[in-house]
C-alpha cells in the first residue's frame, strides 16, 4: 500500500508492507457545494445582524480583522465580497484597513502579506501586522476572571469592527473562529498570556465552546464590540465547504455541529502505532503548530504505543520562548511542573508534548536537526521508509495524512 502525505508545501511517500495491519483516520473534506455560494449566502443572510453594508453607512472608519498565514482561512477569497459591502455602505478604500491578527504568532512579511489578501487588496487597501506589545494597545477594562483587556489601538480606534477566520476543533477554546480574532487575535501578550493560563486550570474539550477559557475570550466584547462576523469552515485545500455571517456570538454558534461533524471523527478502538502527517503546509512550518497533531494522533494509539509524526517545520520551533526553554531546561517534566507554578505563553507546548511523552514513544521525520529533536524527546527519523516498515511490525497500525485537522473521539 502507498501513501502520499502532506509535508511542507509538497509532499512525501511511504509504502506499508504487505500484510500490514494499517486503517486510515481521516476528517471528511469533501466538498460541499460552490464556494462563493457560501460567502454570498453568509453576507446576504446574516444571522441576528443587519446586513454589513447597513452596519458601514454613516462610519467613518472600518477594520477587518483577518488570520495569519499559519492559518488555513482563505482571506483572499473572502475579502473582495466583504470590500464590496463596505464600499456600498459608503466606505472608500482608504476608511478601510485590514489587520492580521497575530495574537502571539509572528509578524508576517511582506510577501506573507501579499498572499494573504492577494496582490489586488494589498495594492489598494493598508495591510498591517497587529502588535500585542503593550505601547500599541489599549486598555479597556478587567475580565470577571481577572483578564485585563488590551487590544490593539487601530483597532480599538475604528467605528465599525469586522472579524474573520477559519472555524475547526481547538484545544484551548473548544473552537477557533468567532471572537478570536480578536482575543487573542489582535490582544497584548499581558491579555493573552492570562487568558492562556486557564489551561492549567481547565480542560476544553475540541468541538465544545462552552467552556471558561473561550468565555473568557467572549467577555471582550463586553468592552469592545465587534459589529460582524465572517467565519468559514475549510478543507487541506483552502476549499469553503461552510460559511457564516452575522452576530459575532450567535453567527458563531450556527456552525458548531456542522464543524463538529466534519472534524470529530469517531473511533471504535485504539492502536499500537500510527503514522501522522499534519496535512503539509501551513500546519507543519513549525513545532509551535505541529504539536497540535501530535495531540490529536496520541488519542489513538494505547499506552506505551508509538507516533511517528512527519512535519517539515522548517521554521523550527516558532516561538522565540518555546526554544529557550527546550534548550535550556531541557527536562520536559520539570518543565511542566514549572509551568504548574507560572504560566508561560509559549514554553505552554512544551507541557503538550511532556503529556504525550509519559504515555508514547515519539518519533519525528523533520527538518530540525537531531539534536534538538532529542532535547525535546523525541527519536529523529532520518530513513522515513526504513521507520514505517519498523512500525508495521509493531501490530495494528493507524495512518493519519491530515492529523491537524482529525480530531478521533471515542
Amino acid at each position: 500500500m502507498n501513501y502520499t502525505i502532506g509535508y511542507g508545501k509538497g509532499s512525501i511517500q511511504f509504502s506499508l508492507p504487505e500484510g500490514t495491519d494499517a486503517h486510515e483516520i481521516n476528517y471528511d473534506s469533501e466538498s460541499r457545494g460552490e464556494e462563493m455560494d457560501w460567502i454570498r449566502q453568509a453576507l446576504e443572510n446574516p444571522i441576528e445582524s443587519p446586513l454589513l453594508r447597513e452596519l458601514a453607512k454613516g462610519k467613518q472608519s472600518a477594520v477587518i480583522l483577518i488570520s495569519d498565514a499559519s492559518r488555513l482561512s482563505p482571506s483572499y477569497k473572502f475579502l473582495p465580497s466583504l470590500l464590496e459591502a463596505l464600499r456600498e455602505g459608503g466606505l472608500s478604500n482608504a476608511q478601510i484597513r485590514i489587520v492580521v491578527a497575530l495574537g502571539m504568532h509572528r509578524k508576517q512579511t511582506e510577501r506573507e502579506l501579499k498572499q494573504l489578501v492577494g496582490e489586488e487588496i494589498y495594492q489598494s487597501i493598508e495591510v498591517i501586522n497587529h502588535s500585542a506589545l503593550p505601547e500599541d494597545c489599549v486598555h479597556l477594562g478587567t475580565t470577571a476572571l481577572g483578564t485585563p483587556v488590551e487590544i490593539f489601538r487601530p483597532v480599538v480606534e475604528a467605528e465599525l469592527r469586522i472579524a474573520t477566520g477559519n472555524m475547526e476543533p481547538h484545544g484551548l477554546a473548544g473552537l477557533s473562529g468567532g471572537v478570536k480574532a480578536l482575543m487573542p487575535g489582535v490582544s497584548s501578550q499581558r491579555s493573552i498570556q492570562h487568558n492562556h493560563s486557564f489551561s492549567i486550570k481547565w480542560k476544553s474539550q475540541p468541538g465544545n465552546p462552552e467552556n471558561p477559557i473561550r468565555k473568557d475570550m467572549e467577555e471582550t466584547l463586553k468592552f469592545l464590540p465587534v459589529q460582524f462576523l465572517l467565519n468559514t469552515i475549510v478543507n487541506h485545500r483552502r476549499e469553503i465547504l461552510h460559511a457564516v455571517g452575522g452576530d459575532v456570538l450567535k453567527a458563531h454558534r450556527t456552525l458548531v455541529e456542522k464543524a463538529k461533524q466534519i472534524f470529530l471523527v469517531p473511533i471504535q478502538k485504539k492502536y499500537d502505532a500510527v503514522i501522522v502527517s499534519t496535512g503539509g503546509h501551513p500546519k507543519d512550518m513549525q513545532l509551535y503548530q505541529a504539536v497540535k497533531t501530535l495531540q490529536n494522533a496520541s488519542k489513538v494509539v494505547k499506552p506505551g504505543g508509538r507516533i511517528l509524526l512527519v512535519a517539515e517545520c522548517k521554521e523550527m520551533f516558532g516561538n522565540g520562548l518555546f526554544q529557550y526553554w527546550v534548550e535550556t531546561v531541557q527536562d520536559s517534566s520539570r518543565i511542566a511542573e514549572m509551568m504548574k507554578e507560572q504560566f508561560v505563553l509559549g514554553a505552554h507546548k512544551v507541557s503538550h508534548i511532556d503529556e504525550v511523552l509519559k504515555q508514547h514513544e515519539v518519533y519525528l521525520y523533520s527538518e530540525i536537526p537531531e539534536s534538538t529533536a532529542e532535547l525535546i524527546g523525541f527519536k529523529p527519523v532520518e530513513d522515513l521508509q526504513a521507520c514505517v516498515n519498523q512500525f508495521s511490525q509493531y501490530g495494528s497500525l493507524a495512518i493519519m495524512p491530515f492529523g491537524a485537522l482529525t480530531f478521533p473521539v471515542t
